[in-house]
């Protein structure tokens, strides 16, 4: 069970990425039907499935790059479900065999990917609506926390206990996971909103920005045909941006105060291998962040910030587990 779960936290990094990919190359609606593509397992292709494709969404102009890597991140996210199914079932057969294994965990997982599943649908059947595209993205990051979690359980993890220092930093800790994941949401918002762009300076926005803010209205979804490309007005946008980078300010101060505290406390090697951990993940997150807007949104390094913002959430579960453990 333990190479099926370390198999399916691999996948789910691939489907974060793909996700990223998908949604950066502007391929969200490549397809226009769901789960097929143009009424196909997979992308029609040869004149006679291209032209029967048009004549069924005739509004939808077939983009064969576009559709394909819709296409690929759907047959990887449903792979990745199977993969849940497959450790759910192995894990329900194996506590009627009274072995030690987590069975709410696992059956939790699948009930987190069916309703993914769900999510994917509506994020196409709904035109990229915002609100969906973001709830997407944080389910496949709690799907991708959750399987970790099962790993750590998995593992065993033995810990000294007792150790009041290792306790002392329980609360920060936790306080700085609920900070990031905050901050997740708001760059799966920006991102679902086509607001990466909206300031191009450092290091809030250029102009009189904070004359033109509109918390309301960015934090709103508007009527709208089609979600793809945006809704919202500029004004809406850079608050938005403005906003999540204002989270970063604050993530960099909680999880930096967090680990300072930690590495003066710590004393058990595992922990301090996790703040170690947590340290490398926020230093390149906040690069890759800088690069972002310097750069323009190069889709390589938008991608990259997609990835370390999970990574360093996995970071920071580990670092609560073994505290929890520890103490």
């Amino acid at each position: 069970m333990r190479l099926l779960v370390n198999i399916s936290i691999a996948l789910a990094l691939v489907v974060i990425v793909l996700g990223a990919y998908t949604r950066l190359t502007d391929a969200g609606l490549g397809c226009p039907d769901w789960p097929g593509c143009y009424g196909h397992l997979t992308v029609p292709s040869g004149e006679e499935k291209v032209s029967a494709a048009q004549q069924l969404f005739p509004d939808t102009p077939l983009e064969h790059q576009k559709a394909w890597n819709e296409m690929i991140h759907r047959y990887a996210a449903g792979l990745l479900g199977l993969m849940i199914l497959i450790i759910a079932i192995t894990a329900v057969v194996r506590q009627r065999k009274r072995a030690e294994t987590p069975v709410k965990l696992p059956l939790l997982l699948l009930a987190l990917v069916t309703f993914q599943a769900a999510l994917g649908m509506w994020t196409v059947t709904l035109n990229l609506q915002p609100l969906i595209v973001m709830g997407h993205l944080l389910g496949g990051f709690t799907t991708l926390s959750l399987l970790y979690l099962l790993r750590l359980r998995l593992q065993r993890l033995h810990l000294p206990m007792g150790d009041p220092k290792a306790r002392s930093i329980g609360g920060l800790a936790f306080v700085s996971l609920l900070v990031v994941v905050a901050q997740i949401a708001l760059g799966g918002w920006v991102a679902a909103n086509y607001a990466a762009l909206a300031c191009t300076e450092l290091p809030i926005c250029e102009g009189n920005w904070s004359a033109n803010l509109d918390i309301a209205g960015a934090f709103s979804v508007p009527e709208a045909v089609t979600y793809q490309y945006g809704a919202h007005d500029y004004a809406e946008r850079m608050t938005m941006h403005v906003t999540h980078r204002i989270g970063a300010i604050v993530t960099l101060l909680v999880v930096g105060f967090m680990l300072i505290r930690g590495y003066k406390s710590a004393q058990s090697s595992k922990i301090r291998s996790s703040l170690n951990w947590v340290t490398i993940a926020l230093i390149l997150q906040i690069a890759l962040g800088i690069s972002n807007v310097v750069l323009m949104l190069p889709i390589g390094v938008a991608v990259a910030h997609n990835l370390v913002g999970a990574l360093l959430l996995l970071s920071l579960v580990g670092l609560n587990y073994k505290i929890a453990r520890h103490a």
